[in-house]
């Protein structure tokens, strides 16, 4: 390595002398890199070594902070300003030499920067108004982390309920369910049907009978970092993204072979765990590929080994067994003149059981039935991508998936055993999109970019259960949109205005065409006020929606004729009925939302590596799509549900009414006669609900090295969650944070990380709130759950060829064995706690080793 310049005696520091090149550094190709959190000038020098760059940083400037992870394939330039992100730093071309300095001059003309896409844009090198939560994978492995549901269900901001496993069978539907188990983001608590998923940027298909993407289908090796934004962004993305987006990316390249294994248990018994994977990659000239493929199994936990269940629920499991296959692949291969093309691959396949009781004394030997279910999903996305002059690229992209879930339930009393037959539940997801950015002029603060593009989508779904036809279903429904992004970089460092250091400005509008639903148009607007190198404010706002998924709108309707008693009617004649009218509305309309949100920035320059973000949000949600009427019992006597009655219905409407559903059945107990029917009761789906959803994020970090070849990290993340439901205009606002199977008001998780040589330690602590179970009056106080993670990872030197790049890993999540508060159950099936916030996991001690070659 030669040393190229020195500049100590410009900056009163040593200079990083980095190895040159002859050529430019723009000229460099693409170079593949591997290289973990390190201090910030160990990094550098390493990217130095690796490409030939003369890479120039004053020790005065570097001191102190920390790089994070670096794995993929990236020009020299792209390298350095991915270590850079959030360092305060920069790195200016001249000539042939990147030089590190305090970012105070044109961003957007750096090059360095002009590659890198955050979730939250369309553009390349855009800054984003929306705080944007990111993980990478060396901190989901310092974490002791096992699958990508463990890091969702792990970020504050993201609901354990909708589709996860171990969602108990006494948690509404609309909080959460557990078919396949798939594991699924869920921010806010809005849905996790309004909080849209994607890999590497594409959308993939849906899973079972939610709306949502099972993001535990992703082999973990394969994982380069997650981004989470917590802030509508439908005008970028699309439907569903009301709550906010998270975006899976995928390792661009990787040179090797590496094995893990991975076994744990916990301390009260079940849940014994198995993992084993696989990475292989290689680089070529203008390509490269890599394939990642994991398994892993568990035993179910038991009610009988946790105290606080073993009485309430015998015989129930609180978790099911599982096993999984997953396997990703990724290639990338230039094709010349700026043309180059890239494609993704997921298959994943798992087997999920849950066994329960169906007798009161919860002995399985009287009553049990056991719910079993394979989930197979595949996709795969191809893209084209061509560079053009002034630094434009155009996007043609495509992607197709599907996903199967087989289920069936087999009841058994005593030795006699019944089968419900097979049943299954499909979604595919198909569509391609055109799409280019670039810089259009300069403007102060640098060159003002835009996005464009327009594309086409379809999904499909379709339910079928042999036990029962009548609810089979089958429908498609396809989409069209067209986008556009503009961000405009208003004023700079150099323009010298007094409390402005930068003003970023965004806008962006989308118009998508879903044929027999509705035109919807979405646009949002951002904000970017840095009053000095060291303070932002953000502010961002804008609408979003999300369709009806196609079992709301089709699935069969059911016609059920009662005693009007029985729907709170009285005085009712004597063998008069009533008929409630449930199931799915082809008429439903998109739902809607308003959201906004004001953050404050700070990354002081006296404290590198220290940023603290606060945030407030705001959502309000309209046209909801829910079943109106609450209360069955209290349809005919509460007049809040007046809207939904139809009184002393005629023959022919009730005829109606019967010849439009799947299903009609008489629990009256006599001969139907449309003479004697009093009422028709509508909770069929229709757009009637509002939700609000509210609050503060707080997002703390700071890295510093504290010795020589010694780095302590610490970081925080705290939301704080108001939010409220109102099913229709006649109805009361009700609480949904706080309350039972909904978030709490508070979550947390905080950790912190020292890392010497080969040896990093890492522990957190987690923090659910408690809530209250307003089934009862008074209501009842559910305690919060508070949980330690303590994790020491070591990675062996380099001893002989045979152990480098070894990894031992040894993890204890729940140190403390904190329990879930135990909630009143009424079934032998009830989960006795509340299975949406608090985990029946308990202590899990995991060992883990991962070799690379």
């Amino acid at each position: 390595m030669t040393v190229r310049r020195f500049l100590g005696s410009m900056c009163g520091a040593a200079a990083l002398a980095m190895a040159a090149a002859p050529a430019p550094a723009q000229q460099v190709a693409e170079q593949a890199y591997d290289l973990p959190a390190q201090p910030l000038g160990d990094a550098l020098r390493a990217v130095a070594v690796a490409s030939g760059t003369s890479i120039i940083a004053p020790a005065v400037l570097v001191a102190g902070k920390t790089a994070p992870a670096l794995s993929g394939q990236f020009t020299p330039a792209v390298a350095v300003a991915l270590l850079l992100r959030g360092s305060g730093l920069r790195a200016r071309q001249v000539g042939g030499d990147l030089i590190v300095e305090q970012d105070s001059a044109e961003q957007d003309a750096d090059a360095s920067t002009s590659d890198i896409l955050v979730t939250g844009s369309r553009i390349r090198g855009a800054a984003v108004a929306s705080p944007v939560i990111g993980i990478d994978r060396e901190q989901v492995r310092d974490a002791g982390q096992a699958t990508l549901g463990d890091v969702v269900r792990a970020i504050p901001q993201s609901f354990g309920g909708g589709q996860n496993p171990g969602i108990g069978m006494n948690v509404p539907s609309g909080s959460g369910v557990d078919v396949g188990g798939g594991s699924s983001v869920n921010l806010r608590g809005l849905g996790s049907d309004a909080s849209l998923t994607l890999l590497n940027g594409r959308r993939l298909a849906y899973t079972a009978v939610k709306q949502s993407v099972d993001v535990s289908a992703i082999p973990l090796s394969a994982i380069e970092r997650i981004e989470v934004v917590p802030d509508g962004a439908s005008a970028i993305y699309g439907s569903d993204a009301v709550a906010g987006v998270a975006n899976i990316l995928l390792r661009r390249d990787y040179e090797g072979v590496e094995a893990s294994a991975r076994v744990a248990a916990s301390t009260e018994g079940g849940n014994v765990e198995q993992q084993y994977g696989a990475l292989a990659g290689t680089r070529w000239s203008g390509g490269g590929a890599l394939v990642a493929y994991q398994y892993g199994d568990n035993t179910a936990i038991r009610a009988r080994d946790r105290s606080y269940a073993a009485r309430r629920s015998p015989g129930l499991d609180l978790y099911p067994a599982m096993r999984q296959h997953s396997a990703i692949a990724t290639a990338h291969q230039s094709l010349g003149s700026g043309l180059s093309f890239e494609i993704d691959g997921l298959y994943n396949i798992r087997w999920s059981d849950l066994t329960f009781p169906t007798t009161p004394t919860g002995d399985l030997h009287e009553g049990r039935a056991t719910f079993s279910s394979v989930d197979k999903a595949f996709a795969i996305a191809p893209a084209f991508r061509l560079e053009l002059a002034h630094d434009w690229q155009v996007t043609l992209s495509g992607n197709y998936g599907k996903d199967r879930v087989d289920y069936r339930q087999v009841e058994c009393a005593l030795d006699a055993c019944r089968d419900s037959g097979p049943g299954f539940y499909r979604n595919t997801a198909q569509g391609f999109e055109l799409s280019g950015s670039g810089k259009l002029f300069a403007l102060p603060g640098g060159a003002a970019k835009l996005a464009l593009g327009g594309g086409y989508r379809s999904i499909g779904f379709r339910r079928y259960s042999a036990a029962n036809a009548a609810i089979n279903t089958a429908h498609a429904q396809e989409s069209y949109y067209g986008f556009g992004e503009l961000s405009l970089p208003l004023i700079g460092p150099g323009e010298h205005v007094p409390f402005v250091h930068r003003i970023d400005a965004s806008a962006a509008l989308r118009y998508e065409r879903y044929p027999g639903i509705d035109d919807v148009v979405t646009p949002k607007l951002g904000l970017i006020w840095s009053v000095s190198p060291d303070i932002d404010f953000k502010a961002s706002w804008g609408k979003s929606f999300r369709t009806p998924t196609l079992y709301q709108q089709y699935q069969p309707r059911a016609v059920y004729l009662y005693p009007p008693a029985a729907l709170g009617a009285t005085g009712a004649p004597p063998g008069s009925g009533a008929l409630l009218i449930v199931g799915g509305n082809p008429d439903l309309k998109p739902e809607r939302a308003t959201t906004w949100s004001a953050t404050l920035a700070l990354h002081p320059r006296a404290l590198p590596g220290a940023r603290l973000e606060i945030s407030y949000f705001d959502v309000a949600y309209h046209d909801r799509i829910v079943a109106p009427i609450t209360l069955g019992r209290e349809a005919l006597s509460n007049p809040i549900y007046r809207d939904q009655i139809t009184l002393d219905p005629g023959a022919e409407d009730q005829a109606a009414v019967i010849a439009g559903a799947g299903t009609f059945l008489n629990l009256t107990g006599t001969p139907y006669d449309p003479a004697h029917v009093i009422a028709i009761v509508d909770n069929a789906n229709v757009n009637a609900g509002r939700q609000t959803a509210r609050g503060v994020d707080v997002l703390a970090s700071y890295s510093a090295s504290i010795a020589s070849n010694q780095t302590l990290t610490v970081s925080a993340n705290l939301a704080y969650l108001d939010s409220t439901q109102q099913l229709s205009p006649d109805q009361p606002v009700l609480p949904l944070a706080g309350v039972i199977f909904n978030p709490p008001h508070w979550r947390g998780r905080a950790t912190a990380g020292w890392s010497g040589g080969p040896l990093t330690l890492t522990a957190a602590v987690n923090h659910v709130g408690g809530v209250r179970d307003v089934r009862f009056d008074p209501a009842v106080s559910i305690d919060r759950m508070t949980t330690f993670d303590l994790t020491a990872r070591y990675r062996v030197e380099a001893i002989t060829p045979v152990f480098d790049g070894l990894d031992l890993t040894l993890s204890v999540q729940n140190l403390f064995n904190d329990e879930p508060d135990p909630i009143a159950v009424s079934i032998p099936y009830d989960t006795p706690y509340d299975s949406t916030n608090y985990s029946p996991v308990g202590r899990l001690v995991a060992f883990q080793v991962r070799a690379s070659w």
